[in-house]
């Protein structure tokens, strides 16, 4: 028997679906207020050794029929964090959620989560790693349950209403401390599969030294594996010239001492 769909039913699932589609496109892309916390220090600490994560790094766990899923990736400062907040966010979400450390320097963001939720519990996984100068985003993929109503009118029988359920993405409300486990759960478990690296800070030094001497310090900066070397021959006193360079922090004084052993006069250092 044909089935023939009514005028006013047909406008009225249209309009629906319509509305429907709408609420689902402002759900993606509306901007959602950002909770940010940062240390009250504003500068980082360039003196040291810390770790790191070599590559981006992913982990995914789905809670209560809702994903999660974690990004890691290493930074370096606050602008590249941005830059890598803004390649691995999902525009069609929800929730962004992230975190970066680097150094005493350290941001998060709730986005649209219950404060305190999302961001914090990121960034505590971040320090309680013994890790630095990464990032941490969680995207959450919130489910919905949408329904239509259409009217339809089969020939020869009276108007019946028909419900059609669509079953999209959809979860369970996981609650404050639901939520709070589940964003700091899975960037930990994302930071702990990481592969991982020492990274040494270089000290900027220089040494006024004779013409005569070059050989016996470039010997030493050799064997120290400094790098930058640079000679100026404009900045030192009447037969001597200026070497600036730079050593891992933790072999400055050593190579200090080994210059002043191998070197017969007196020599001025400087540290930056």
């Amino acid at each position: 028997m044909p089935v023939a769909i009514t005028t006013p039913g047909y406008r009225y699932c249209h309009k629906l679906n319509h509305r429907l589609s709408a609420s689902i496109s402002a759900l993606s892309t509306a901007k959602k207020p950002m909770v940010t916390t940062a240390s009250s220090s504003g500068t980082t600490s360039n003196v040291g050794a810390f770790t790191t994560i070599k590559e981006t790094v992913t982990f995914e766990k789905e809670i209560k029929k809702s994903k999660f899923i974690a990004i890691a990736g290493p930074i370096s400062n606050e602008q590249s964090a941005h830059s890598f907040l803004n390649q691995v966010k999902d525009p069609r979400t929800t929730h962004n959620c992230w975190a970066y450390k680097v150094g005493d320097q350290y941001r998060s963001n709730d986005d649209g989560e219950p404060s305190g939720t999302a961001g914090k519990p990121i960034h505590s996984a971040i320090v309680s790693s013994g890790l630095d100068r990464i990032m941490v985003v969680v995207i959450r993929y919130i489910y919905l349950l949408l329904t239509y109503i259409a009217m339809i009118k089969i020939e020869g029988t009276n108007n019946m209403n028909l419900q059609i359920n669509f079953r999209y993405f959809g979860g369970i409300k996981l609650g404050t401390g639901g939520l709070v486990r589940a964003y700091g759960g899975v960037a930990s478990e994302c930071l702990r599969n990481a592969p991982t690296c020492l990274v040494k800070s270089k000290v900027p030094m220089g040494v006024e030294v004779p013409f005569d001497l070059l050989g016996v310090l470039y010997h030493q900066l050799q064997s120290f594996e400094a790098e930058d070397i640079k000679q100026d021959y404009d900045t030192g006193k009447d037969g001597t010239t200026m070497v600036s360079f730079k050593v891992e922090f933790d072999r400055a004084e050593k190579l200090e001492e080994a210059i002043k052993a191998n070197c017969s006069r007196e020599l001025v250092f400087y540290k930056h």
